[in-house]
């Protein structure tokens, strides 16, 4: 008897491990998608990785995305920037992006590294104090995807 009362109980537990894992699940996947793109290097990340948000967007339209420059990534942003190889500039790519939702943070110890001042970015940055602390607690605390184009 002890061991039906055993098998019931299991039997029973594993119904409910199943059922609250299949409602974790379910949850996730109720959500939009939280992506952070890194970007340290304007010059090889920029064009590309503009490129890579917008196939993202097109294909993924409620993804939620983050843009974290530092070093040489906030170029990417900079006034009048231009990616050198096929002469586009960066701007209305940028703006066209952040229409759509996209949020672009340039980091502030970079600023003061390369003795740069917060009216020389477009007005579609906003600023963050550490841009690698950023991108982990994007991904640490709040959950995002990574990618480093």
């Amino acid at each position: 008897m002890k061991k039906i009362i055993q098998l019931i109980f299991a039997a029973i537990l594993g119904i409910g491990i199943g059922i609250g894992f299949a409602s974790h699940v379910s949850a996730q996947s109720a959500g939009s998608t939280k992506v952070v793109y890194h970007i340290d290097d304007a010059e090889t990340q920029g064009l590309k990785g503009l490129r890579n948000i917008r196939n993202h967007l097109d294909v993924s339209p409620q993804t939620t995305i983050i843009v974290v420059t530092h070093a040489n990534g906030v170029d990417l942003l900079m006034e009048g920037a231009k990616d050198k190889k096929n002469n586009v500039e960066y701007a209305p790519l940028v703006g066209a992006l952040k229409s759509r939702g996209v949020k672009f943070e340039v980091c502030e110890i970079t600023l003061k590294n390369r003795n740069l001042k917060k009216d020389q970015f477009t007005l579609d940055a906003d600023f963050t104090p550490s841009g690698v602390v950023r991108v982990a607690d994007l991904q640490y605390k709040d959950g995002f995807a990574y990618i480093k184009p």
